[in-house]
């Protein structure tokens, strides 16, 4: 008796981090819901912002890249009900789940595979470099997808702002470049805050 007492003992912690990844991992969830609707309602520029990368890095520092995975799935799919996608549903509904759905995973995959290889070094530098690649892997997914599928919206944006003799520096300029300089911003203004709440989380909960 025990010697199965013993062997059985070691699991406790287990369960005990599995439920603790549980609940922090519903909390983020609802926080990337939340903060997805608030920012749809700020605009710079044709599209709102983008506020849920921080809890989409807090989450795959703290849980790992496929954490940051689904909270970056989540994003897409809260994004998929926004204003935003209005006229890209209405080329193709397809290309538009793909992209929208993609943009976000791959960023909240991608932030989570740079945290744990920077992690064993700096944990303030992975979280800065983690903040940096989430908005240029979000945003350069959706450019890729716009000038695979969407070339027409593209062009009559172009169009409408003067700038149809140079596609690209519109893009730049004036489509998604204010709205990533923002993201980005704000990732890096708060990188000292997103490094406090993982230290303390990882301190308490003993996740490693």
């Amino acid at each position: 008796m025990d010697i199965n007492f013993n062997l059985g003992e070691p699991r406790k912690p287990n369960r005990g981090i599995k439920t603790q990844t549980i609940v922090g991992m519903g909390m983020l969830t609802a926080l990337v819901a939340v903060l997805q609707l608030f920012a749809s309602g700020i605009r710079l520029g044709p599209f709102s912002i983008t506020l849920t990368l921080v809890p989409i890095i807090i989450g795959a520092a703290l849980y790992g890249w496929k954490a940051g995975a689904w909270l970056g799935f989540i994003f897409g799919v809260i994004v998929m009900f926004t204003p935003d996608v209005a006229a890209f549903m209405a080329i193709s509904v397809p290309a538009t789940l793909v992209t929208v759905l993609l943009k976000g995973t791959l960023a909240g995959l991608c932030a989570g595979l740079l945290y744990t290889a920077v992690e064993k070094k700096n944990r303030t530098a992975a979280v800065i470099v983690s903040g940096i690649a989430a908005p240029i892997v979000n945003t350069g997914v959706f450019l890729l997808g716009c000038f695979m599928f969407f070339m027409e919206i593209v062009n009559g944006m172009a169009s409408e702002s003067g700038m149809a003799e140079n596609i690209l520096l519109f893009v730049v300029t004036g489509m998604v470049g204010l709205n990533f300089l923002v993201e980005l911003a704000i990732n890096l203004v708060i990188s000292s805050a997103v490094v406090f709440i993982i230290g303390i989380v990882k301190k308490r909960t003993k996740i490693y």
